[in-house]
């Protein structure tokens, strides 16, 4: 079986989609209004809201909302709030607020063929490492839960522009817009001779990968891994399984063309806080050199360069830098997107600023499969409000 395929979809009948889709549950983690507005415009309609638990309400009475999130799912089906689609595909077309459409084909992928770990030879592997203190919250919600919403996204490399943009559309399943400046979303049905006729295409480009490597984790990665884990459990438990076509084997993700000129990659700054930053620098000053790639520092004195060696990931030699330093010498470190903020928050007392080179999206697979995943948060693909939004849903317990 191909590492990405068709699955029994379900989506919201027509008169529920207005509330129903919600942002991934990992955006505005440090803007709990954000959450709050989002409650007020769902209010008591039914709402995949209800079905997530947001990470910046984590912490609050989690056990009890968890418990609340799988009767909620159960009623949801009980109540025939979905409609059912086996054995299919669902092309989706988001409209960003800037007018780009970004393209997606909505599926299942094996578990079996996916691996988070850093030197993993799957499938499927994550582009950025994986963060394992971030998968147990994950794992407790999917462990009882008797259905799953996603918003992991799956790349391909498709210089063609074949595999998704050719994709042919049935039914429209919906339209609508999302809440909060999400954009617009349609979502078409494929399946018959649509979805054969993508398969074979799937074949085709599975058959042109090198050393394997078909699909790269570009969002959602710690909810697949956190999936991967329950799938995993679940084996240990009883082993004949894996051979049953088990529906939590898989995950539900959305397909989308790494070449596509809509992603946009966009380098993720570092700011480090509560330390002094010429001592800081002088210890960074053992790791690099005057011949490799760089990395620029700013302060409220001034800026320069880093320059690793040759043969080291410039993110991964100042994440391993920064990391042993704060364990020993204190301080903190923040993740920001912009580069004009990150340098703002550099020029602060005690601060200091490191703004990452672009990624070339272009060599992503190359390098992922030469050296292994990226050091955690090295990209974002777009802005937080253009992250996927839960809409579909599929079982995942029999």
């Amino acid at each position: 079986m191909p590492p990405f395929q068709r699955a029994d979809l379900l989506i919201p009948r027509p008169e529920l989609l207005e509330r129903w889709p919600v942002i991934a549950c990992d955006q505005f983690t440090s803007q709990p209004e954000y959450w709050r507005r989002t409650a007020e415009t769902v209010g008591e309609a039914p709402s995949a809201y209800r079905l997530i638990l947001p990470e910046a309400e984590l912490g609050d009475n989690d056990e009890a909302r968890i418990e609340t999130i799988d009767r909620t799912m159960a009623d949801y089906l009980a109540a025939d709030v979905f409609r059912v689609f086996p054995n299919s595909y669902v092309y989706v077309e988001r409209t960003l607020r800037n007018g780009s459409v970004r393209r997606g084909v909505v599926g299942a992928v094996d578990l079996e063929a996916y691996d988070y770990r850093d030197d993993a030879k799957t499938p499927i592997r994550a582009t950025e490492r994986t963060v394992v203190s971030r998968i147990p919250p994950r794992v407790r919600i999917r462990s009882g839960a008797p259905i799953e919403c996603s918003h992991v996204i799956l790349l391909c490399a498709d210089r063609e522009k074949r595999l998704i943009e050719e994709t042919e559309k049935g039914e429209m399943l919906y339209d609508l817009d999302l809440m909060q400046g999400g954009g617009h979303i349609t979502g078409w049905l494929v399946d018959g001779e649509r979805a054969d006729r993508f398969d074979k295409r799937l074949a085709e480009y599975l058959s042109g990968t090198e050393d394997g490597f078909c699909f790269a984790v570009g969002d959602g990665n710690h909810s697949l891994a956190a999936a991967k884990t329950c799938w995993e459990e679940l084996k240990r438990q009883d082993g004949s399984l894996i051979g049953s076509g088990h529906p939590a084997r898989y995950a539900m993700v959305e397909l989308e063309n790494l070449f596509d000129s809509v992603q946009v990659f966009e380098p993720i700054h570092r700011i480090v806080r509560g330390v002094d930053p010429a001592k800081l620098l002088a210890a960074l000053g053992e790791r690099y050199d005057r011949s490799g790639a760089s990395v620029l520092w700013y302060t409220k004195l001034g800026g320069g360069v880093l320059r690793f060696a040759r043969d080291a990931f410039p993110l991964d030699a100042l994440q391993c830098a920064l990391d042993e330093y704060l364990a020993s010498e204190g301080g903190s470190i923040d993740y920001i997107h912009g580069e004009d903020v990150a340098l703002r928050l550099g020029r602060e007392e005690g601060a200091i600023a490191f703004l990452l080179p672009p990624i070339d999206k272009d060599a992503l697979f190359q390098s992922i499969s030469r050296c292994g995943v990226l050091p955690r948060k090295t990209f974002s693909i777009g802005h937080a409000e253009e992250k996927r939004y839960y809409l579909e849903c599929r079982k995942i317990l029999l």
